[in-house]
């Protein structure tokens, strides 16, 4: 019976070596991060991350880490959003968007949004949220919270009265907790595609 690579966490290790070492693991490197006993298994671990674009290997068999492994993208410079300036393509080096925005990537998640009370803060429906747990809340982050047992997405309040919700669209009304309340993380970032 063929061995279940589990292939989604072997991608988590090698992203997780590449954010520390910031180069691909050698073929013994490799070894000991998947605790495999020999190199076949490794070369048939490599066979299919190149067939699902995570990796290309040279003729040599050395390995390169995709973009789609690495979430690199090229930083070229900046730009005016206010008036129009003459800019020039500075190309930098490259970044990827986990180590831009993500502090700590063992304690945070993604969510998408749904629903349209966050609006006013910029907060639309369809947008993916990136959220860190284990932070105490500040007053005016956005928070995801469990209220009374129901979950929502709500600017984090504390007044004389206690503790509140606040949405960012005035169709809605803030929430209180009656029984409980549960926050599971603070909001970091906001991502939209166009």
């Amino acid at each position: 019976m063929p061995r279940d690579i589990q292939l989604a966490e072997k991608v988590r290790l090698l992203r997780q070596f590449w954010r520390q070492e910031r180069r691909a693991p050698t073929y013994s490197e490799m070894l000991e991060l998947f605790d495999y006993r020999s190199k076949n298994a490794v070369f048939g671990l490599l066979d299919r991350l190149e067939e699902t674009g995570y990796v290309v290997k040279d003729a040599n068999g050395r390995i390169a880490l995709l973009p789609k492994l690495t979430g690199t993208v090229r930083l070229l410079g900046s730009i005016a959003a206010g008036f129009p300036t003459q800019e020039e393509e500075q190309e930098a080096e490259a970044i990827t968007l986990d180590e831009y925005l993500v502090k700590d990537p063992d304690h945070s998640y993604m969510l998408t949004v749904r629903g349209d009370s966050m609006i006013d803060a910029g907060i639309l429906p369809g947008d993916v949220v990136l959220v860190e747990k284990g932070p105490r809340p500040k007053p005016n982050d956005v928070v995801v919270a469990c209220v009374d047992g129901e979950w929502t997405l709500k600017y984090f309040v504390r007044d004389a009265a206690g503790i509140r919700l606040e949405p960012a669209n005035r169709k809605y009304k803030f929430i209180r907790p009656q029984r409980s309340l549960e926050i599971g993380g603070v909001v970091r970032a906001v991502i939209r595609k166009y």
